[in-house]
């Protein structure tokens, strides 16, 4: 009896692989290089498994997927607008304050490349009329 309970905890197991395998076989990896630097710089190994990599995107891939069907759904429908993903966030705390923290960066960023352009093209124009 004891080897015909291993043999089908063998089967759920390979079962389980092969799901797996087919969930991300055919598909190209958009986000393993990013994913490796942010498990590392949050303590992970410096090469960590490739499998765990694949879960986590995976999970990203998953994530992005709902929030974005859940963003077309609201506000103008089959358009995703940065209004609607800071809606959906409204209740978790964390990601609204990191949503609002990378809304004002980028507003600073665009002031400073503004600023970057508008500089550097003076500088063009006064030295062609030296």
């Amino acid at each position: 009896m004891a080897a015909d309970e291993t043999f089908e905890t063998f089967e759920e197991d390979d079962a389980v692989d092969t799901t797996v395998a087919l969930s991300t076989a055919g598909r190209k990896r958009l986000f393993s290089k990013e994913l490796r630097c942010m498990m590392y710089g949050f303590g992970d190994d410096q090469n960590p498994y490739t499998e765990s990599v694949d879960i986590i995107e995976d999970l990203v891939i998953e994530f992005i997927t709902e929030m974005t069907q859940k963003a077309m759904e609201i506000g103008r429908t089959g358009r995703v607008q940065v209004e609607d993903i800071v809606f959906l966030v409204r209740k978790d705390q964390r990601k609204y304050a990191r949503v609002k923290d990378l809304l004002t960066m980028n507003e600073e960023l665009k002031r400073a490349r503004k600023a970057f352009d508008e500089i550097k093209f003076a500088g063009k124009d006064a030295h062609i009329n030296s």
